[in-house]
């Protein structure tokens, strides 16, 4: 495979898993007290919870164990391996063809909208069996908390999803608390994809991950892609605020392959002040751009690069479990 196709497979790969759930088709939603809405414009009604499901996202498979629904995953994408629980469960893949999905006799069968647009002759026959097919995917904070809702419904498991979202927005507080005490905040750039010199689009979580921390983002001006969170930027731009860029950030994952030293190899970055100073990080893009509370977890590793000093074990900790007594209602 040539370097070109490579890096359009991974853009196209990336954009799809980063877009918003309005760009997706259609704005998920909770309907009235029983239903809800999918990112396909899907009506479904959970009068009774779901009870076998099959999950082909990793995010959907991480919440569904938050949510404490261990016995009622039935099966997962062969990419699911958080909770170490879930490399336990038989693993799918829409590749696979309906008869084995058929064979485990699902309820619910989660997506979110790539697969549910690539793989559609498999998504409608399922639902020809009875089976349920639902495509979800957020694309902000807001959208997430009705994410997280929205499966809580579907399982039965409300209280659940309302406790997440406490404990989400009060490790968020927690981290906001501790950002707010630091006078001199750090200017960062944060990569999206590094062959492409993209960065995250207003909104998106990583950089609601960054703000949280206390990091400025240098790239505030930049342009998202096709309605995506990932935003073109261009190396140019990145090189003429070379100087403001104190610390330079990249995630790195299957979406963005890239070392702290290609970064600093590339030609003209020596401009940067953050190459220049060793200012260079990656951060595991699992942990700031899934909708799941390992953002939490995202939120404490870029505050632990940017001021050492203050994000502390133990401060982390009291960020990652606050206290459950200051719960939002």
């Amino acid at each position: 495979m040539s370097d070109r196709f490579r890096i359009l497979i991974i853009c196209l790969v990336f954009s799809a898993a980063a877009g918003s759930a309005a760009a997706a088709g259609g704005e998920m939603a909770l309907v009235g007290d029983s239903a809800i809405r999918d990112c396909a414009g899907r009506q479904v009604r959970a009068g009774r919870p779901f009870s076998r499901i099959i999950s082909l996202y990793g995010a959907h498979t991480e919440n569904l164990f938050s949510l404490g629904l261990d016995d009622e995953v039935i099966g997962v994408s062969r990419n699911c391996d958080h909770p170490a629980a879930a490399r336990q469960k038989d693993e799918f893949s829409a590749r696979d063809g309906p008869e084995r999905f058929l064979a485990a006799k699902p309820d619910l069968v989660l997506v979110r909208p790539m697969l549910d647009r690539g793989y559609a002759k498999l998504m409608d026959r399922l639902s020809d069996f009875g089976i349920r097919v639902v495509s979800l995917q957020p694309g902000t904070i807001r959208e997430m908390k009705t994410y997280w809702r929205i499966l809580g419904r579907l399982t039965g498991h409300p209280v659940a999803a309302r406790e997440m979202i406490n404990r989400f927005e009060n490790g968020v507080l927690q981290a906001k608390q501790i950002s707010g005490q630091i006078r001199e905040k750090k200017h960062v750039f944060f990569e999206s994809i590094h062959d492409r010199f993209k960065t995250f689009s207003p909104g998106a979580m990583p950089l609601f991950a960054l703000k949280c921390a206390g990091g400025r983002n240098v790239a505030a001006d930049a342009r998202p892609v096709r309605n995506t969170n990932i935003a073109a930027y261009g190396k140019e731009q990145i090189l003429a605020k070379g100087e403001r860029i104190e610390v330079y950030l990249a995630q790195q994952g299957t979406m963005n392959p890239v070392t702290t030293a290609k970064i600093r190899r590339e030609p003209g970055f020596g401009v940067i002040r953050a190459v220049r100073n060793d200012a260079v990080y990656t951060v595991t893009e699992e942990i700031v751009s899934r909708p799941t509370l390992r953002l939490l977890q995202g939120i404490c590793r870029i505050g632990e690069l940017l001021y050492p000093e203050t994000f502390t074990r133990s401060v982390q900790q009291r960020i990652l479990h606050p206290d459950a007594r200051k719960t939002n209602p």
